[in-house]
């Protein structure tokens, strides 16, 4: 790593900080700081290993800050959890057997679809009458399990997937999904970030310095969510489905 200088820190910390803000709003931090972590001259796997400890280390605060604010509805969050990590398993593996840019190729259709619901949409609360409790637990769990899936298998923009599938088909609030959407990208990071470590792929110093602006910026990000909601949610959102759009895009025809 002799290429890493106090300038790759200068690079890269204003951006883990903006990911981290963006992130704890409506998800999708990653779609910044990976290609941050390359930048600067990372190898992919010590780039996603490192990202790894940064970004856990501010979803704890946002994930902290929902709970707090009574936004995690724990019974719901602690099953969709475990389904997750299920799910998270299963894609895993079939990233082994299927080739990812037949997921791309998929997303460049699906994607402008999924950024008309959010701008024909005024608000994100909806205005149909809730689902039972059991209803409504039973299509977190199939949102998870599938979200989940994706998150083992692709990845980029699984934070924003579930806000916007726990809010538009399980018909929770959007506090409601943004704390339970908290708890899950908590627990798959923790998880993933267990097993970068004990194979020594993360780069301990960098996430940790770059970790502190993770938390400053997830800190500012749920502190903005729990005043302005649903209308700084929207654009967010249209920002982090518009860069993965682009990504998907670009590696598409990089790989041509």
């Amino acid at each position: 790593m002799e290429n890493i200088t106090i300038y790759s820190y200068l690079i890269l910390c204003p951006l883990v900080f903006i990911a981290g803000f963006i992130d704890a709003i409506a998800g999708g931090g990653g779609l910044i700081t990976v290609p941050a972590y390359l930048m600067i001259g990372l190898p992919s796997h010590n780039a996603v290993a490192t990202n790894k400890l940064s970004s856990t280390m501010g979803c704890i605060v946002a994930t902290t800050k929902y709970a707090l604010n009574g936004y995690i509805h724990w019974k719901n969050a602690f099953f969709c959890v475990l389904i997750t990590l299920g799910g998270a398993w299963i894609g895993s593996n079939l990233v082994l057997l299927i080739p990812e840019n037949v997921f791309g190729i998929i997303f460049v259709v699906v994607l402008p679809f999924i950024a008309a619901y959010v701008l024909t949409h005024k608000s994100f609360e909806t205005d149909k009458e809730k689902f039972s409790p059991q209803k409504t637990l039973l299509l977190c769990l199939i949102i998870a399990f599938f979200i989940g899936m994706y998150d083992g298998f692709y990845g980029p923009g699984t934070g924003t997937f579930l806000m916007l599938s726990l809010t538009g088909l399980a018909r929770l609030t959007l506090n409601e999904a943004a704390g339970t959407t908290k708890a899950i990208n908590l627990t798959s990071n923790m998880t993933s970030l267990a097993v970068f470590l004990y194979n020594g792929k993360v780069l301990l110093v960098m996430g940790l310095i770059a970790g502190l602006f993770s938390i400053a910026g997830n800190f500012l990000g749920a502190r903005t969510f729990t005043k302005n909601g649903a209308k700084i949610a929207r654009p967010v959102i249209i920002t982090v489905l518009a860069i993965l759009f682009v990504k998907i895009i670009l590696e598409f025809f990089l790989k041509k």
